[in-house]
């Protein structure tokens, strides 16, 4: 256990230095620092909250880890994909966008929202099964 959580930071070194490297060929590093100190406060403000008050409001129980883990991975596909969910249409190359994207992200959030009924069901299952104690 203790030789995969140092394989995983020496990983997690590697690749901030990676990052780090790509930000020294950036030319205008503010814009990038405003774009991450965005993306913090977005997720600290608006997504982090969000989901918490979905998850005690929607769900009761042991669901809630589940339906909160949904949501956090449906916001995080929802934010990747905003960028092609609202270009202001067909572009004049239709190679730059090739893909139907608003399906796509609309397949991936049905994908996760299977997955957690399926996890949901299969705790429930498990919790029948056992003997009360």
């Amino acid at each position: 256990m203790k030789a995969t959580r140092v394989l995983a930071g020496l990983v997690g070194v590697a690749l901030m230095g990676v990052g780090g490297s790509l930000l020294m060929d950036v030319r205008d590093l503010t814009g990038v620092l405003v774009w991450l100190g965005g993306a913090v406060v977005l997720h600290d403000v608006v997504i982090a909250p969000l989901v918490l008050l979905a998850g005690l409001v929607l769900v009761r129980g042991g669901a809630r880890g589940p339906v909160r883990g949904a949501l956090v991975v449906a916001g995080a596909l929802t934010v990747v994909a905003l960028p092609v969910l609202l270009r202001p249409g067909r572009t004049a190359n239709s190679s730059v966008l090739p893909l139907d994207y608003p399906r796509n992200w609309l397949i991936a959030l049905v994908v996760v929202a299977t997955a957690t009924g399926l996890v949901l069901a299969a705790r429930g299952l498990s919790h029948r099964r056992q003997p009360p104690s």
